[in-house]
């Protein structure tokens, strides 16, 4: 499998329901140093992430437009839109996402995320 098919395979389970229930496999997903930057303009780090995620409504999303691009050999960026479905009385939202990948030992985790609302269309 190829650096950016593994990449948006490790987003997609982060965006699933069941990883966002599970804080143990988070944390396996999360680098120690992680940090994140909100759409909401909430900053995050590691602790907080697996502490909260998992009592977050859950809200189906899907990804479109994926590109990864390797930084080093053992670092890749990649980016992305995120579509959060509608539910019930949720509206539909959509958001401009970036994430630092870094490889440690032979699994790749998240070391920062940052995402920024995007106008509908």
């Amino acid at each position: 499998m190829d650096l950016s098919q593994t990449l948006l395979q490790l987003e997609q389970r982060l965006l699933s329901q069941t990883t966002r229930r599970d804080a143990e496999e988070i944390s396996r997903l999360l680098a120690d140093d992680f940090i994140e930057f909100g759409a909401s303009g909430s900053v995050w780090n590691k602790a907080d992430v697996v502490a909260q995620l998992p009592l977050q409504p859950f809200s189906q999303r899907s990804i479109s437009e994926f590109t990864a691009r390797q930084l080093s050999e053992d670092t890749a960026l990649v980016t992305y839109r995120c579509h959060n479905i509608a539910i019930g009385q949720r509206s539909p939202a959509n958001s401009l996402r970036s994430s630092i990948w870094r490889k440690q030992g032979e699994q790749w985790q998240m070391v920062f995320h940052q995402g920024t609302f995007a106008p509908q269309g």
